[in-house]
């Protein structure tokens, strides 16, 4: 069952209650550590956990005033904590909170979009078993090949997607880092026990080393793979846009009832799901790129990547879970016009069968460079005259000094096309 989509979801992990909460969250454990070192009394920190809070409102209008966003929410939290709120913030500088929170964000973020991910891969997956075998005609530079199986197609960007999963796992794993290391990473006035202790408490692991921020190959690492995921979809729906050409109809995206083509043509059914997916992938591509601009900074730390991240990463990951809903959807309620695949299968009077005319008249003791000539020359003449591939076949002299009419009609059978999909599905891992 697919939820409807709501972009609340992912969008609330990048408002601001969230964002000063979890920033809460790590001053109050940064003081919990620095109490378990001496440096907070038992009896403030006690205070600071009761009396700690915020006011989304007047954080903003403070900030206003000092221009300085974290300035403003400790100010608005010492309002609430009173003196003892000289042992907030102790030691640190605003990045330990600021790059620490968005690596949580970024986690948060992350996990939607696994799940994302993980229900498309069992729409897919179905979608596969339900068409495994139904032939269709594979295409090369958009002109026919050989038969495939519908079956097949969905099986491959089943097994794309769980690249992406694995990809995406990763890229999780690579942001889920914190740091609390002061002004310039040297942890000069901060023990690093404090920064070990938020991270754990966060779900996070500490970084090995920093300057005044967490490097920001890991954000870019992360933004890339969200580009891939997008560019993956705009794959899929590429190829769902081909296949709904009014020439080829074999599949169509789901027509719901009311809905409208066009405001001239009332008869227009268009691919307008795919057609947004491939435009939105093009955003995360353009975002992706932003974040590998990030990752040269001026010495220990600017203040460029700031203004960058605070649009590309919540706008990609919305964007992203967005893009897999409506994608999933789509699949889930594909039209197959199973009519009009056997229709295009048989679109070349047999021509999908020349390599296999091919090999067996080399596996007859024919030079390769002698059949192929042969087998060229007549499937020109049936491109030509739009004739049978296979009655042409039997009446050449040269094919039939090889193959018998019974060795010939069992080259015409789209049933060998299928013989490896078994295969196919188990190492892709589809049962």
């Amino acid at each position: 069952m697919i939820p409807r989509y709501s972009r609340k979801i992912m969008s609330s992990v990048w408002e601001d209650e969230n964002k000063f909460n979890i920033w809460l969250k790590i001053e109050i454990f940064a003081s919990e550590a620095q109490s378990r070192l001496g440096l907070v009394p038992r009896k403030s920190l006690e205070n600071i956990k009761r009396k700690s809070r915020f006011d989304i409102k007047k954080i903003l209008k403070i900030e206003e005033k000092v221009k300085h966003d974290v300035i403003a929410f400790l100010t608005n939290v010492a309002e609430y904590v009173g003196p003892d709120s000289r042992f907030i913030h102790l030691g640190m500088t605003s990045s330990d909170v600021l790059d620490t929170a968005l690596s949580v964000q970024m986690k948060q973020a992350g996990e939607i979009i696994l799940e994302d991910m993980k229900k498309l891969n069992y729409v897919l997956a179905a979608k596969a078993r339900q068409y495994k075998y139904l032939a269709m005609i594979g295409r090369t530079h958009g002109v026919h090949a050989e038969p495939v199986t519908l079956g097949l197609k969905f099986a491959l960007w089943f097994d794309e997607m769980n690249r992406n999963i694995e990809r995406w796992k990763k890229a999780i794993k690579v942001i889920s880092i914190g740091q609390i290391s002061g002004a310039v990473g040297t942890y000069e006035h901060i023990s690093p026990d404090v920064e070990k202790y938020v991270c754990k408490k966060l779900g996070l692991e500490s970084t090995n080393i920093s300057t005044q921020i967490l490097q920001r190959d890991r954000h870019a690492e992360y933004m890339t793979a969200l580009a891939i995921i997008a560019s993956s979809i705009e794959k899929f729906a590429t190829e769902i846009r081909h296949l709904q050409k009014t020439e080829t109809l074999e599949l169509e995206e789901y027509f719901t009832a009311g809905q409208k083509g066009s405001s001239a043509m009332p008869h227009k059914k268009n691919p307008i799901i795919s057609e947004r997916l491939s435009g939105l992938a093009r955003v995360l591509r353009g975002n992706a790129l932003a974040s590998l601009e990030n990752i040269s900074l001026w010495h220990e730390r600017d203040i460029s990547h700031s203004s960058v991240e605070r649009i590309v990463i919540p706008d990609s990951t919305i964007l992203t879970d967005y893009m897999l809903y409506q994608f999933t959807l789509l699949i889930k309620n594909i039209t197959v016009n199973k009519k009009n695949i056997q229709r295009n299968l048989e679109l070349t009077n047999g021509l999908v069968f020349s390599q296999t005319v091919l090999l067996k008249l080399i596996d007859k003791k024919m030079k390769r460079e002698k059949a192929y000539a042969i087998v060229q020359k007549v499937a020109m003449k049936c491109w030509k005259d739009k004739l049978s591939f296979l009655k042409l076949l039997s009446e050449d002299k040269d094919v039939r000094k090889y193959l018998s009419e019974k060795e010939l009609n069992e080259i015409f059978d789209y049933a060998k096309s299928r013989k490896n999909v078994d295969f196919i599905f188990r190492r892709a891992g589809i049962k």
